[in-house]
């Protein structure tokens, strides 16, 4: 009985362990808090808890203690939210930047003036847009993007206020400051019914039936396209001074020449059908007598190159 009950309190003690899955603005959060502190002084800041509740105005107001800073926020379509950093929070983002380093020394209980605002209120600014910048695909953008830092409280009292009766957001965050050096909490409270930015979808992938519709319009148009052949009856080989003097009407030894024996080639030389001349409805015509494969069509017949090459060079060079 009495090795059960451990049993049972390690299996216990294991599940408390486990840590708890943070997703969507939680998560985006986390993420972007940290990397705002990182980079833009340094800071390694760790959200060690923390959790997403809907809240009333009236349970906002009892957030900020005593010598916390109260941050208002400006959204869009003139929303308002909230962020309190606490007095550790605060004093650790302070001794970072004046001195390069979170002390363990206890923070100094005082009231947060604007110079302390006005350290802080570019780390803010980094956060919220990385929170943006972190949910693009994401339904919570709509009630997260858009906000910036506008100003500070002295105190809680002008919140009542300030802040639309209306249900908000909160993230409560405990913060842990320079490896362990200082730890506080952060909370961020923003409109519940969001008038930010919407997601953006990804764009869906198209269907087969979409697929193949395009290949067909695309087929289409490929064989819509023309393309030149050239009937060869023969090939010969001539000296350049009887070329370059040939005249209309003069005549041509064809040799071996015959009319069933007529080479369908491409404007490059590539021999693509044999076949012989015929008529089609009062037309010369050349009928196909058999083509070639497509594995011969890869590059001309070299003995054919052999013959443009040359004549081509020397063409070339006389022109």
């Amino acid at each position: 009985m009495e090795q059960s009950g451990i049993k049972r309190k390690i299996s216990q003690s294991r599940k408390n362990s486990v840590p708890t899955v943070v997703k969507g603005a939680p998560k985006a959060w986390k993420l972007a808090f940290a990397r705002a502190a990182r980079d833009a002084m340094g800071l390694e800041l760790d959200m060690t808890a923390l959790s997403l509740n809907r809240r009333s105005l009236n349970e906002l107001l009892d957030l900020p203690t005593d010598c916390a800073l109260i941050v208002m926020l400006e959204g869009p379509k003139d929303g308002l939210g909230l962020m309190v950093l606490s007095p550790e929070v605060l004093a650790g983002i302070l001794e970072m930047q004046m001195v390069g380093k979170v002390s363990g020394t206890a923070a100094l209980l005082r009231r947060p003036t604007r110079t302390d605002a006005a350290m802080v209120s570019s780390l803010i600014d980094r956060a919220l847009d990385g929170l943006e910048a972190e949910l693009l695909q994401s339904n919570d953008l709509i009630w997260t993007s858009g906000f910036r830092y506008a100003s500070f409280l002295e105190d809680a009292r002008p919140l009542a206020l300030l802040l639309e009766d209306v249900t908000y957001q909160l993230m409560q965050a405990d913060i842990s400051l320079g490896n362990g050096a200082k730890t506080g909490q952060v909370f961020l409270a923003l409109p519940a019914d969001g008038k930010g930015r919407h997601p953006k979808t990804p764009d869906a992938p198209p269907s087969r039936a979409a697929e193949m519709v395009f290949e067909a319009a695309l087929g289409a148009q490929v064989m819509e396209a023309t393309a030149d052949l050239v009937a060869v009856l023969v090939r010969m080989k001539l000296p350049l001074d009887m070329i370059l003097n040939l005249k209309v009407g003069d005549p041509l030894p064809l040799g071996s020449a015959a009319l069933d024996k007529i080479d369908i080639e491409g404007l490059n030389g590539t021999r693509l059908a044999g076949g012989k001349l015929g008529q089609n409805r009062g037309m010369r015509a050349v009928r196909f007598m058999e083509t070639t494969k497509l594995t011969d069509l890869t590059r001309p017949d070299p003995a054919v190159q052999a013959q443009m090459l040359p004549l081509a060079s020397v063409l070339q060079r006389t022109g």
